[in-house]
């Protein structure tokens, strides 16, 4: 089982693809450029934590699917 829940808040999101760039299994750019996860389990825990960090709007959010608590952003 993932340990996180990934989310792209749309509204955030502008597009500098950094995500897909760390994790491009998990991530790609839909039709109005904006960030969408196409496979949760595409990359391992660490990858997808990385992916969420270096989005520079902090648009990836991640939760810990066990406790429901935020784990990205802080």
């Amino acid at each position: 089982m993932a340990k996180y829940k990934i989310e792209v808040d749309r509204e955030l999101c502008i597009g500098d693809a950094a995500c897909c760039g760390e994790a491009p299994n998990t991530f790609v750019m839909d039709d109005d450029n904006i960030a969408i996860v196409t496979d949760p389990a595409g990359h391992n825990d660490d990858e997808i934590l990385q992916a969420a960090q270096v989005c520079p709007v902090d648009a990836i959010i991640l939760t810990d699917a066990t406790t429901g608590e935020k784990a990205w952003p802080k």
